[in-house]
Order: C-alpha cells, then sequence, then structure tokens
C-alpha cells in the first residue's frame, strides 16, 4: 500500500521535469517594489509559522501522515510549474494546494507551497526570491484557505466527495489569481483609473487561461483523490477524510 503511494508521488516529482522555465514565471523576480516584498512577507509569517505547528501535530499524531504530506507537496510542485505565460511578469498555471488544504487544512499548505515555490524560484527561474512572500500568499495561503472553506460548504450538501474535492481545488485556483490580480494592480495602478482600473485589467486577462485551467484542476484532483481511496483509504481515514 505504502509502495503504491510512493510510486504516486515519484511519478508526480519526475513530471516535473517535463515543464520548462523559459520566461513564465508566478510574479517573477523584481516586479513587486520593495516595500510591496516585504509587506507580503510579513503578512505571510504568522501563516507560516502556524502551519509548522500544524505539520508537526500531524506528524507526532501519526508518522505515516509524512508520506502523504510530501505526496501534496510533489502535486503542487508538479501542477504549478506547468505554466503558461500570461500577464507581463507573471503566468498562468494550476496551483495543486488545494487538495492538500482539504486533506490536512490551509495552514499546512502555507508552508508545503512556501518550499515549493522557493523551489521552483531557484531551479526553475519559475517566480522569483523577492516575490517569494507574495506568491506564498496568494498561492498557498489565500487559494487553500478559499479551498477548504469551500470544502466545508459543499460537504453540507448531498454532493459526494471526488464533487466536493473538485469544486473547491477548482475555486481556489481562481482564488489564487483573483488575489494575484490584487497583488499586481496595487503595486502598478493604471494611469487612467487608479489601483481598481489596475486589478480588473490584471483579472480580465488572468480569466481567460485561469478559468478553463481551474476546471482542470478541480477534475485531476478530484481524480487524484478517487485512486488515493483506492490505494490508501486506512490513511485517509486516519485523517478524518
Amino acid at each position: 500500500m505504502y509502495k503504491k503511494i510512493l510510486t504516486l508521488t515519484t511519478i508526480l516529482s519526475a513530471m516535473s521535469l517535463l515543464s520548462t522555465p523559459a520566461y513564465a514565471m508566478h510574479i517573477m523576480e523584481g516586479f513587486l517594489p520593495v516595500t510591496h516584498s516585504i509587506a507580503w512577507f510579513v503578512i505571510s509569517l504568522p501563516f507560516f509559522i502556524i502551519g509548522l505547528k500544524s505539520i508537526g501535530k500531524i506528524v507526532n499524531e501519526n508518522r505515516k501522515n509524512l508520506l502523504l504530506l510530501s505526496m501534496m507537496g510533489a502535486f503542487a510542485f508538479v501542477l504549478s510549474a506547468l505554466k503558461i505565460p500570461s500577464v507581463t511578469g507573471s503566468s498562468s498555471h494550476p496551483t495543486g494546494t488545494g487538495l492538500g488544504a482539504v486533506l490536512f487544512g490551509p495552514s499546512v499548505m502555507a508552508v508545503l507551497g512556501f518550499i515549493v515555490l522557493l523551489f521552483q524560484a531557484i531551479l526553475l527561474a519559475h517566480g522569483g526570491l523577492t516575490t517569494l512572500g507574495a506568491n506564498t500568499f496568494s498561492m498557498a495561503i489565500a487559494g487553500p484557505f478559499v479551498a477548504y472553506g469551500v470544502y466545508k460548504l459543499c460537504q453540507k450538501s448531498n454532493l459526494k466527495k471526488p464533487a466536493c474535492v473538485g469544486i473547491a481545488c477548482g475555486l481556489g485556483d481562481l482564488a489564487t489569481y483573483c488575489v494575484t490580480s490584487v497583488q499586481l494592480g496595487l503595486a502598478h495602478p493604471s494611469e487612467v483609473g487608479g489601483v481598481m482600473a489596475s486589478i480588473a485589467k490584471f483579472m480580465s486577462v488572468f480569466a481567460v487561461t485561469q478559468i478553463p485551467l481551474a476546471v482542470i484542476e478541480g477534475i485531476l484532483s478530484a481524480v487524484v483523490v478517487m485512486l488515493l481511496v483506492n490505494v490508501a483509504k486506512p490513511e485517509l481515514d486516519a485523517i478524518h477524510y
């Protein structure tokens, strides 16, 4: 059983080799003013600290949870590395962070997402170190919290769990890019219309590529959950999925 999970995790990690560093990025290095970069780091820090405590608690309860946690990190790494050039200084791509939020809670993804973004910035030139705080907040904090909230709401309906996961992960993906649009709009206000006009412009451009990607991420996340139910049912039961 654990070999099956490990194999799936390895495949997800290996898929990252198919992505190309090219010119597409999250919010790229140097694209935000210094004050904005520092502010997003400060805002993200409390979530990161809470996430570390959550991971410690999860691992202490059952060290075998590390395997599923690793898989969630690999899933986020692979999906967020498959990118499509979009707005200048950024890109569109799935995030992969919603699934981990559904299974382990949103605070965990603040840590896993930060690690994913750090490695992508260093190894793939995808994103940047100065924009790491902003990218962490949008992809590893805002998106997961929205995904988790939507999943809890969906659970109160008569929808099956895979459907709840799919909807939650798709909307979590869209939330990430709404926040990214706000971050870019605040950093680069339009000469005509100011910040709000700039945010609206970024959102409209992102929507062309991001809405289909969000649908794809939702479907893929639901499929992964169904696979996990088949190969790791005891582990999912242990984390109360």
